[in-house]
């Protein structure tokens, strides 16, 4: 299944994509939103059989905005330095364990918003993400060969970060991963029995229509469920939560020199079944 939501900010309703992404079928009288309560409910395993006992029918979205396919989540767990050749051309050695931090979950915005350029930025830098959404509680996993079943689905993400923020300000990354917008998502999410190797698919991000980012999931330091596992030793994964897994090669930090995000550009990204993204940059309010 393909999930998404739809309509204006703070106002969007879940549908279920069909095979066109130009029409989809509204949920709205069966859940109130894609919520951390509707994945803690189980109602996503059950979501298709409603559907077809109530025989609903498809709706177009073609004139719709696209909201992030997940609201509210509790928290947002990122990974660092999770690909091998980012480790290399930020010039860090490869993690013995993964490295964590946290993102505000109110960054998330739409996979065609704004992406806002914080006050005083000069240096903020694009990330492609495979974003999972865990479907069930997740605490003190035995091993990473169940983790997966933890998951509910896989979604498109950002992790877009101001570097001097992050870097160069002192204390903790997460100032330099929280400003507003800083979390773009969508357009859809894919629930996970429609992914099947996670490992395998392949990554992409465009600024003004220069590929930036190439890469794959099997370049990943800390595969999928080594990530969950690994994570639900330290805290409680809770239902709706987000995890981004880390960044191929490619951010503008990385390069010589650096390149970053000014107003009035467009990015574009994608990752393979799960969509694409494009966001205009702008100037903050």
């Amino acid at each position: 299944m393909r999930l998404i939501r739809c309509g204006p900010i703070g106002h969007e309703r879940p549908f279920l994509l069909t095979e066109s992404d130009d029409s989809a079928i509204a949920l709205s009288t069966i859940v109130d939103d894609f919520s951390p309560t509707f994945f803690s409910s189980g109602m996503l395993n059950s979501l298709e059989d409603i559907v077809r006992e109530r025989n609903l029918e498809p709706v177009s979205i073609r004139s719709e905005r696209i909201g992030p396919p997940i609201s509210t989540p509790q928290k947002i767990i990122c990974i660092g330095l999770n690909y091998r050749e980012h480790a290399t051309e930020a010039n860090m050695e490869i993690p013995t364990e993964p490295i964590i931090f946290m993102k505000a979950p109110n960054t998330i915005i739409g996979p065609t918003d704004n992406l806002i350029i914080p006050r005083n930025s000069h240096k903020t830098d694009w990330e492609v993400e495979l974003g999972v959404v865990i479907g069930k509680t997740a605490h003190y996993l035995e091993s990473p060969d169940i983790a997966l079943n933890y998951v509910a689905g896989y979604v498109l993400s950002n992790d877009i970060s101001e570097r001097e923020f992050q870097m160069e300000r002192g204390g903790q990354w997460d100032k330099g991963k929280s400003c507003k917008s800083f979390n773009p998502l969508g357009p859809w999410l894919v629930t996970s029995d429609e992914i099947m190797d996670v490992q395998n698919l392949t990554l992409w991000l465009d600024v003004d229509g220069n590929r930036e980012q190439t890469g794959s999931t099997s370049d990943m330091i800390f595969p999928v469920s080594y990530l969950i596992w690994y994570i639900s030793q330290f805290m409680v994964l809770a239902p709706g939560d987000l995890i981004n897994t880390g960044t191929p090669a490619g951010v503008g930090h990385g390069r010589t020199p650096p390149r970053y995000l000014s107003a009035h550009q467009e990015i574009r990204l994608g990752i393979t079944d799960l969509g694409e993204q494009c966001l205009r940059s702008a100037s903050s309010d």
